[in-house]
């Protein structure tokens, strides 16, 4: 079998993993960037309690910073998924989240789910494109 190379991605720009994974890997030309949840980056503590806006703004600053870190921006996302704990909450996160992408926004999926990691109200992984 052929190895395939990959790369972890690490800032200290968004909050560290909490468990075995990294904050996005690198694989050829592909970004795969893990879910971000509304953690302060410094203090790891979580930001916004019951805001969904607030949750859903360091959400998107922390997976901006992830972008970074590749060399890269929300410009080369292709892909993106949002889960919510409520789908009630969805045009105040669309409203959040369309102001991080140009003319051409990723695909996505939207997905309620019944519980998210620290019982946040809102995380976003996606998936770039490299130069």
């Amino acid at each position: 079998m052929t190895q395939i190379q990959k790369k972890a991605i690490l800032t200290s720009q968004a909050p560290q993993p909490i468990g075995p994974y990294s904050q996005a890997i690198q694989a050829g030309n592909l970004l795969f960037c893990s879910g971000q949840i509304p953690l302060d980056p410094v203090s790891g503590e979580l930001v916004g309690s019951g805001d969904v806006e607030a949750q859903t703004k360091q959400v998107m600053e922390n997976l901006s910073a992830v972008l970074k870190e590749a060399d890269c921006s929300f410009d080369h996302v292709v892909k993106a998924t949002i889960f919510i704990k409520s789908m009630d909450d969805f045009p105040k996160i669309n409203s959040v989240y369309q102001n991080y992408f140009g003319e051409v926004p990723p695909a996505r999926a939207c997905v309620e789910v019944s519980r998210l990691p620290k019982d946040v109200l809102v995380e976003v992984d996606a998936v770039a494109v490299l130069n």
